[in-house]
């Protein structure tokens, strides 16, 4: 049931037997500032990430009045709207990050939380678009998503088997990458259960990855080493910044390790096929005292 499948993001093909697509995820750890943002994907560009990853929100169509109206303290005001509202980027921040990452050569990704986000952004050329999710059963915004005529990678955090059934059902196969995840920030290293990578790739026949919210690094290599084609990871240029994510972010150091880590991991899976190498007979003809009588063929 698990034909190799591919997904062309771009001018980069990311699923089986392609090197791991590698998403660094700016989200809002740019804490509305276009500056810092800019540092950001400079750290992902210099690590050797795939590509960035945005957020985009039309606050008052996401939130409802209530939500923005809650009391909550921060650097841009005392109620959750206050926060949200300088979180957003405008299109003319957008055409800012846009010019920024074609002179480091690196690709752009984003996330829109509603229908109106879609429309405002349509006029960037993407490679794709993500859903996140917190909107998988948002079937609107699915279909809006799908007719924008792009790949679509879909992360399934806090969704039933059921759920995901009825997204990919309303998305469609073609073009589409799922990544396992568990929307804890930071989320659990007992909850993040890798083992679904390999069960979902054979349920639907798709390329899998993964998008993660631990702390560490090795629990997203494994994701590889199970056959996850894809790595989203949040990054900042300090855990300890204000921010609600950046607890759940790699450090410049991280993401560098991060994908160091997975391309050694790549070279070392090989092909499958075991072999005797040149490099090994020089220890074999000194340390084998019996040899073989089994000829090869």
């Amino acid at each position: 049931m698990q034909p190799f499948k591919h997904v062309k993001i771009g001018e980069t093909l990311a699923g089986d037997n392609q090197p791991c697509y590698i998403i660094a995820e700016i989200g809002i750890n740019h804490n509305g500032d276009i500056e810092l943002a800019k540092r950001l994907i400079a750290v992902a560009s210099a690590a050797g990430c795939s590509a960035v990853k945005f957020q985009k929100r039309t606050v008052d169509v996401v939130y409802t009045p209530e939500e923005l109206a809650k009391p909550r303290e921060s650097p841009f005001g005392t109620t959750n709207g206050d926060l949200k509202r300088a979180l957003e980027f405008s299109v003319s921040d957008y055409e800012k990050i846009d010019a920024y990452c074609k002179s480091l050569d690196i690709p752009w990704l984003l996330s829109c939380w509603d229908e109106q986000s879609l429309d405002l952004m349509r006029r960037f050329d993407l490679p794709c678009f993500k859903i996140a999710s917190a909107i998988l059963t948002d079937d609107a915004l699915l279909r809006k998503t799908r007719a924008m005529g792009k790949p679509v990678i879909l992360s399934t955090g806090m969704s039933t088997l059921e759920e995901i059934d009825h997204a990919v059902a309303v998305l469609g196969k073609q073009d589409l990458i799922l990544l396992h995840s568990c929307s804890a920030y930071p989320a659990h290293y007992e909850e993040l259960n890798l083992r679904v990578i390999p069960k979902m790739r054979e349920r639907y026949g798709v390329p899998v990855g993964y998008s993660g919210h631990e702390t560490g690094i090795p629990s997203s290599v494994a994701a590889v080493v199970l056959g996850g084609c894809c790595v989203e990871r949040h990054i900042t240029l300090d855990r300890a910044m204000w921010g609600t994510d950046h607890a759940a972010s790699l450090e410049p150091n991280g993401i560098t390790r991060l994908v160091r880590d997975i391309r050694l991991i790549e070279k070392s899976l090989g092909d499958g096929v075991k072999r005797v190498y040149e490099s090994e007979i020089p220890v074999l003809n000194k340390l084998r005292r019996v040899k073989s009588s089994v000829v090869s063929v």
